[in-house]
């Protein structure tokens, strides 16, 4: 056993390999180590047991036992789950190295480049307690050893890069600096393989390496070729990062640590700070670790007031540019904010000098983050397959006030080194993405409160590191985009755009549906197809792939006399209701054209449809049976244009105001948006419509809130509504009128609302008649519920049988109700007092209250009952309140208590009329079948 004075060559290169802080002096003594033991350096993980075998080192002891304890864990196979896999990994950030280390411990060939020679980033990543723990079991106490005993849990980026950097070389690790990966080169024939192409010449080694799977962990700003990236972006926060020397004196080793301090929690902290200095903040985060590294959140406004931005500009890259920045006046902010926020107990603050041999201080805009649209690709050949991964901020971009980073990071490393895994396996190609895809799904949702509380367990596999799994959650079917087999010439695809379309089909490239469209639309007269814009803004191309289609619903010849917006507004609605295209579009955004994207994605929709068509359409759709349908909508429609043109050259010397659409929907008055086409607007309400609340009905785009029925209000939805053709309002098909109820019981004068003829009485139940309209009546008919039927239950039936539904001369009508409110008065004033212990009213009072009712009956009017709460009542009557309101003191409680009496009998009486008055509008308007349950409906 070797003692710690050993001058074995070998020794002091490890030793120096364990200290060293330096990028390259890692290097040259990891070189120095290998040529000691003979051995060559990136040689794979049996490059580490070689390397275990040959250094018989007390001082490396430890090491060895943490890193086998990692590579014995059943997942990585002893080393042989990814033997014959080899990888390139592009870019040696902490994501990038973490993955490179996964990779090895699988057992795969692993070759990294990075551009540069040196790690030289100072800021401070908050770290997670299982990246604490995983970090721990790679030897970080070992190679950093104030790793994680300050006070809060955080390493610098450098100094997380030498460690995963030292352990990497362990592993077998071939890596290569200031080399700059351009791009991919494909196979050139069938028999070779994947290769890189790499800036500058690289040694001959590495420009002939061939890999099955490209792991890219090289930032935000560079994304592999194939995938898409999205902006999210917040309102607007400017962040400010500073880094300052770390001279690790007495007094500075006492000052405490902020680990975030937000203006809402502590608002007489950043009162003083204003008043002190003038800056204003939201936040403001210190660590001390390499550097005195501080993380702020200012202001613009007050960044502006003390001149560190020279002009406020509504671009966000322009306002924080370096050209708008004044470096002098930010770096004073910074240092007046680090010592107010200290008490001055850091003394001289000097800054840390970045990788320029600047001041370490920057200021950036931290809501706008990347994220991409997948997390991994497959491209093919010449039989050669290809597995593409993201890691790192390339996949997605940290929110930094989280801390989320380095933790999100890592778990991504181990998703994709997961994914190399069941590739190495040989599991479908589709089935890989799937399965990646559903992990992806759940890291932005990953905290540690919602992750598995041991972290001792986690490992490689997701089941370990994520409750409630589910590796299904996205199907094969959904990532066949994410699975490229490349001809001769790029695909071109629609959905691999920034701006979000939507799978344009399968019209292969856009030379091949243009040549389509070309062939398609030929021998029309007007029509010239020449590209995909700017031919189709007059409608008349769109007219004629309409017809091509589907023949017979226009004539050629009929193109001519429309416009661009009739045209096109035409052929939408055809490819809507006969071809069942929805359209993608507004009409005002195909003639303007501002969307040409949109376009095409709505053109390869016509070339998936006429794929699926026989060869001949037009003999097709002859024997279709929705053809007698179709004649009679296009009938209706052709009349339809001609009227609008026909009203249109009437009425343009007359007038100069704007036409009324065809639809019938109120006109809104037009904003610039709607006349450049670059917004799409609400045809009924005239608001901004965006794509997910949009919903499209006869060519016109609408909110889903806004397309609802006149009548009920309730929700449209696809063949479930109908269009008046009178008024153009939308109704449900229980509301929608019908053809022949032309007229509303409104329209209709009073006596034929109140006077029949006998002959009407015996008529049975059929649709009311048409009467002529009153002299300044509204033209447009009012819309009128179609009738329903009415399904009653077996006791309903049965007691229906027994009525006698037929009228008898002879047979005294039902009493009337009571027109005196005296009766109805006793009735309320019995209710009024039951339960309050009043005896029963005498008989005396009775008689004297009916003796009341036959007065008052004989001689009481309409005029009088109305005035009833103020006319004299008969003395009887007058005595049996009273003495009922004396016994239960209503009286001395309630002073008003005779008129409230009278108004509780007068509304009881009005219930009994409308009641009456129900059942007999009942029986004349629907008949005898259907009054008895409609009467029971009301006076439920």
């Amino acid at each position: 056993m070797a003692s710690p004075t050993s001058t074995n060559p070998a020794h002091a290169h490890f030793e120096s390999f364990l200290q060293a802080q330096l990028c390259q002096n890692v290097l040259s003594s990891f070189q120095g180590l290998c040529q000691a033991l003979g051995l060559k350096s990136g040689g794979g993980l049996s490059q580490y047991h070689k390397i275990k075998a040959e250094l018989n080192y007390w001082s490396a002891k430890a090491l060895w036992a943490k890193l086998d304890k990692r590579a014995g864990q059943p997942v990585y196979q002893q080393g042989q789950a990814c033997a014959r896999t080899k990888c390139l990994v592009v870019g040696a950030g902490p994501c990038g190295l973490r993955a490179a280390v996964e990779l090895a411990l699988l057992g795969a060939r692993v070759v990294l480049v990075e551009k540069r020679t040196k790690f030289s980033r100072h800021n401070v990543l908050h770290l997670w307690p299982f990246t604490i723990h995983d970090l721990r079991a790679l030897g970080a106490k070992k190679f950093f050893g104030r790793f994680c005993t300050g006070t809060l849990d955080h390493i610098s980026i450098r100094q997380l890069q030498l460690l995963l950097l030292k352990v990497a070389l362990l592993l077998g690790v071939e890596i290569h600096w200031g080399v700059t990966f351009t791009g991919l080169q494909p196979p050139p024939k069938k028999g070779n393989g994947w290769r890189a192409q790499l800036q500058p010449s690289p040694p001959a080694q590495l420009a002939n390496y061939e890999f099955d799977v490209l792991i890219s962990a090289a930032g935000g700003k560079f994304i592999p070729e194939g995938f898409t990236v999205r902006e999210m972006r917040g309102k607007l926060a400017i962040g400010i990062t500073v880094n300052f020397v770390n001279k690790r004196t007495a007094e500075e080793t006492q000052v405490p640590e902020i680990s975030g301090v937000a203006r809402i929690y502590n608002q007489s902290f950043f009162l003083s700070l204003l008043k002190a200095t003038g800056i204003d903040l939201e936040n403001i985060v210190y660590y001390k670790d390499d550097t005195h590294y501080f993380v702020m959140t200012a202001k613009k406004q007050c960044l502006l007031r003390l001149g560190v931005l020279r002009q406020d500009w509504p671009d966000t890259d322009r306002l924080l540019g370096s050209a708008n920045v004044v470096p002098e006046a930010l770096q004073h902010f910074a240092r007046e904010a680090a010592d107010f926020a200290t008490h001055g107990k850091l003394g001289k603050l000097e800054f840390a000098k970045d990788a320029h041999g600047q001041p370490d201080v920057s200021a950036f805009d931290f809501t706008s983050m990347m994220r991409a649209d997948s997390s991994a690709r497959v491209q093919e050949k010449h039989g050669a397959r290809l597995l593409l991964g993201l890691v790192g901020d390339c996949l997605v971009e940290p929110f930094w006030p989280l801390g989320t980073g380095v933790a999100r990071g890592f778990l991504a490393a181990f998703d994709a080194a997961w994914m190399v895994k069941r590739w190495a396996e040989g599991a479908k190609p589709l089935e890989v993405l799937a399965e990646r895809e559903s992990l992806y799904q759940l890291l932005s949702q990953t905290s540690p409160e919602n992750m598995h509380r041991n972290v001792a367990q986690y490992g490689l596999d997701p089941a370990t590191r994520y409750p409630n799994l589910n590796l299904q959650a996205v199907s094969p079917n959904q990532v066949r985009d994410l699975y490229d087999v490349m001809a001769k010439e790029p695909v071109w695809r629609g959905d691999k755009t920034d701006s979000g379309k939507p799978d344009t089909g399968s019209a292969g490239t856009q030379e091949e549906l243009l040549r389509w469209c070309q062939e398609q639309t030929a021998g029309y007269p007007g029509v010239h197809v020449t590209n995909l814009s700017s031919s189709w803004t007059d409608g008349l191309a769109l007219c004629a792939l309409v017809n091509r289609l589907r023949p017979g619903l226009l004539e050629p010849s009929e193109l001519q006399g429309m416009g661009a917006l009739e045209a096109t507004g035409w052929a939408l609605k055809m490819a809507e209701h006969e071809l069942g295209i929805t359209p993608v579009l507004s009409t005002q955004a195909m003639v303007a054209g501002s969307d040409p994207l949109g376009l095409i994605a709505y053109l390869s929709h016509f070339h998936s449809a006429y794929k699926s068509m026989p060869h001949n359409p037009g003999l097709a759709s002859q024997g279709s049976p929705a053809t007698p349908s179709a004649v009679l909508f296009l009938g209706k429609l052709q009349r339809t244009l001609q009227r609008t043109r026909a009203q249109v050259e009437a009425e343009a010397p007359r007038t100069e105001e704007p036409l009324v659409p065809e639809s019938g929907v109120p006109l809104t008055p037009p904003s610039h948006h709607q006349e450049d086409g670059s917004e799409e607007l609400c045809a009924l309400c005239g608001e901004h419509l965006y794509i997910l609340e949009r919903v499209c009905a006869d060519g016109r785009f609408y909110h889903r809130s806004c397309f609802c029925c006149r009548i009920c209000e309730a929700t449209l939805w696809p063949g479930g509504y109908g269009q008046h053709p009178g008024d153009g309002h939308f109704y449900c098909l229980q509301h929608l009128p019908q053809p022949d109820h032309k007229e509303d019981d409104k329209d209709r004068g009073p006596e034929s609302q109140d006077l029949h003829t006998p002959g009407e009485m015996n008529m049975p139940s059929s649709p009311l008649t048409p009467t002529a309209p009153l002299e300044g009546a509204s033209p447009i008919p009012v819309p009128k519920p179609a009738r329903q039927l009415i399904r009653l239950s077996s006791p309903e039936r049965q007691r229906l049988s027994s009525l006698n539904l037929t009228p008898d001369s002879e047979t005294e009508p039902p009493p009337k109700p009571p027109r005196s409110c005296s009766a109805l008065a006793r009735q309320a004033l019995e209710a009024s007092f039951v339960g309050w212990g009043v005896p029963t009213q005498s008989s005396e009072v009775l008689m004297a209250m009916e003796k009341e009712e036959e007065r008052g009956s004989s001689s009481s009017s309409e005029e009088e009952e109305e005035e009833e709460e103020d006319v004299a009542l008969d003395s009887d009557m007058e005595q049996a309140l009273l003495t009922w309101a004396k016994k239960s003191g209503t009286m001395d409680k309630y002073p008003t208590w005779k008129r409230t009496l009278l108004r509780h009998a007068r509304e009881a009486e009005m219930k009994r009329f409308c009641k009456a008055q129900v059942l007999r509008n009942s029986k004349r308007h629907y008949g005898w079948n259907s009054c008895y349950t409609l009467f029971r409906r009301k006076t439920a």
